[in-house]
C-alpha cells in the first residue's frame, strides 16, 4: 500500500493546488456519480423519457454500488485525507476507499445510457462526464489514482455482463411465471448482502489505524468513519424494488412516457414527493444501526424506493390521468 499512496498523494494534492474555487463545481460534479441522484433526479428519465432504458441504468447503477461496498469492505484501503496532512479534506467519506464507487457507477451508469442512446455525441459527452465526476473525487480528497482506476475496470467490467446478458436474460425472464419473475431479484438482491456478510465477517478482526480516525475527526467533527458498515443492503433493496417494479410495469403495460410538458412536470413532481417520503419519512420513523431488525427495516425501507420508481409512480400517474 505504501508504494501506490506515494505516487498517489502527491497527484492528489496537485490536483487539489488548481484552486479552492473547484470546491463547488468537484462536489456537484460528485452528486451525479451517486446513488442519491438516481433516486432524487434520474426517476424523471423513467417517468418522462425512456421507462425500459432508465429502469435498466438504474439496474446497472444499484449493481455496481451493492459491488463496490463488497470491494471496499474487502480490500480495506484507507482515503486520501486520513492518511496524509498534505491532502485538504473537501468532504467526508465513512466507508474505505477503493475501488472508487463514483467512478466504478458513472462508468456502468453513463456508460450504460451511452450505450443506449447511441449517438456519437452523447457518447463523447457522457464519457467527458464520467471521467470529470472521477477527476472531482480526487480535487476532494477523497480518492488515490488507484481508486479512480481501479473503480473504471470493475465499473467497465460490471457494463460489459449487462450488455452482455441484459437481452437474454430479459428473454427468460417474461417466459416464467410473476412469483418466478419477482423470486429471481429476490435471490439476488439476498445474495448480495450474504456476500457483503461474507465480507465483512473475513476482515472483522481488521483494526482502522487510530491515525485514520484522528485525521477524519480533525476534519468533520460531527462525523465518524463507519469502514465496516453494511452499505450493500441499501443497494440491495432499491435493487430489488426497481428489478420487481420492472416486472410489474412490463406485465401491466399501460404506462407510457409520452405526453404533455404539464403533466410530464406534474408526474415528476408528484413522483418525488412520493421518493422524499419514503426514503426521509421512513428513514425517521424506523430504528437505524447495524443491528438484524434495523438492516432489515432498512432493506424495506429502500425496496418501497425502488418499486415506487418503477411501478407505483406510473402506476398512481395513469389512474390520475398523468399518463
Amino acid at each position: 500500500m505504501d508504494t501506490w499512496l506515494l505516487w498517489g498523494t502527491p497527484v492528489v494534492v496537485w490536483v487539489q493546488s488548481l484552486g479552492s474555487f473547484l470546491v463547488t463545481p468537484a462536489k456537484l460534479l460528485s452528486f451525479l456519480g451517486t446513488e442519491q441522484f438516481f433516486m432524487l433526479v434520474m426517476p424523471a428519465f423513467v417517468w418522462c423519457i425512456d421507462a425500459s432504458l432508465g429502469l435498466r441504468i438504474g439496474m446497472v447503477l444499484l449493481t455496481s454500488t451493492g459491488v463496490n461496498s463488497i470491494l471496499k469492505i474487502l480490500v480495506g484501503w484507507p482515503r486520501p485525507f486520513w492518511v496524509s496532512d498534505s491532502v485538504k479534506p473537501y468532504a467526508f467519506e465513512s466507508s474505505y476507499g477503493l475501488p472508487s464507487g463514483h467512478a466504478q457507477s458513472a462508468m456502468a451508469m453513463w456508460g450504460r445510457m451511452a450505450a443506449g442512446l447511441k449517438r456519437a455525441g452523447w457518447v463523447i459527452g457522457l464519457g467527458i462526464l464520467i471521467l470529470l465526476i472521477s477527476l472531482s473525487r480526487l480535487y476532494l480528497g477523497v480518492h488515490f489514482p488507484s481508486d479512480v482506476l481501479a473503480g473504471w475496470i470493475v465499473g467497465g467490467i460490471l457494463l460489459a455482463l449487462f450488455l452482455w446478458l441484459e437481452k437474454p436474460v430479459a428473454s427468460w425472464i417474461v417466459r416464467q411465471p410473476l412469483g418466478v419473475q419477482l423470486l429471481v431479484p429476490l435471490l439476488v438482491a439476498l445474495a448480495m448482502i450474504g456476500a457483503g456478510a461474507l465480507a465483512a465477517n473475513a476482515t472483522a478482526d481488521r483494526i482502522v489505524p487510530d491515525e485514520w480516525i484522528a485525521r477524519s475527526a480533525a476534519a468533520f467533527p460531527d462525523d465518524t468513519i463507519d469502514p465496516q458498515a453494511m452499505d450493500v443492503v441499501s443497494s440491495a433493496g432499491a435493487l430489488f424494488g426497481l428489478a420487481a417494479g420492472a416486472v410489474l410495469l412490463h406485465r401491466w403495460d399501460k404506462f407510457s412516457t409520452s405526453g404533455s410538458l404539464w403533466a410530464k412536470m406534474a408526474r415528476v413532481a408528484l413522483g418525488l414527493v412520493g421518493v422524499l417520503v419514503i426514503y426521509f419519512g421512513l428513514r425517521m420513523i424506523l430504528p437505524s444501526g447495524e443491528g438484524f431488525l434495523p438492516q432489515s427495516l432498512r432493506f424495506v425501507r429502500y425496496t418501497l424506493v425502488g418499486l415506487w420508481v418503477a411501478y407505483l409512480a406510473p402506476w398512481v400517474f395513469v389512474k390520475l390521468k398523468l399518463a
